[in-house]
């Protein structure tokens, strides 16, 4: 018969062999990961100076009005069709290429108007486009 006191020594986990190891994956995923900065576009926005407005010699001034409808040199257009839009720039710059398309949008005018008519101005032969503002002293006024 075996008298001997059974120990009651519970086991214990070792955890410096795990931190090791831990360690190790670690300093493997630092060296292996590559820190690469992500392209970012660089923007330069316009700045609105109203003191110093050009006159053209020739311009044609497109408004675009918050329900999405257009306007060429104050006449109003039946439709809001690419062709229409296209066709009145057509018939008011008279083949000139030197005449400047002024678009003067609503501020709540949907951003596809605008695109339509700089899309009505290339097909029109129109390639001078420009933005009419209003400087914010004024906007703040209303």
């Amino acid at each position: 018969m075996n008298f001997r006191k059974r120990s009651n020594d519970e086991p214990e986990i070792n955890l410096i062999p795990f931190i090791d190891v831990l360690l190790v994956v670690l300093i493997f995923l630092m060296l292996s990961t590559t820190y690469s900065k992500f392209t970012e576009m660089q923007l330069t926005l316009p700045v609105a100076d109203t003191d110093a407005q050009k006159e053209y010699p020739k311009e044609l001034i497109v408004a675009v009005g918050a329900d999405g409808n257009y306007s060429v040199n104050r006449t109003a257009l039946t439709g809001r069709s690419l062709d229409v839009v296209a066709a009145a720039l057509t018939d008011a710059s008279r083949g000139g290429k030197d005449v400047v398309v002024i678009i003067s949008a609503d501020a709540s005018a949907k951003h596809q108007s605008v695109v339509t008519v700089m899309e009505a101005a290339r097909r029109a032969g129109l390639s001078q486009i420009t933005f009419a503002t209003q400087s914010s002293s004024l906007s703040g006024t209303q």
